[in-house]
């Protein structure tokens, strides 16, 4: 099998990382707006879901754009 046909799986990982970020981050952005009144959350105000939503898209990012597999390589 030729080198040009293989995927790095890091491409993969890199995009579902981003996806579930987006998910994660668009549903606390929601939630942030629409507050839960009756909610006895800790920390609440916080709001460590758009944290970690925004790391994972960093950290997906990164690996999305290091491993595509359309990038030109050097040589």
């Amino acid at each position: 099998m030729s080198e040009k046909n293989l995927i790095s799986i890091w491409f993969f990982i890199g995009m579902l990382l981003l996806l579930y970020g987006l998910v994660i981050f668009g549903a606390n952005i929601v939630a942030l707006f629409l507050p839960d009144t009756g909610s006895t959350v800790k920390f609440q105000d916080l709001h460590f879901g758009i944290w970690w939503g925004l790391l994972l898209i960093v950290i997906g990012g990164i690996y999305f754009i290091n491993f595509r597999p359309w990038r030109r390589k050097a040589g």
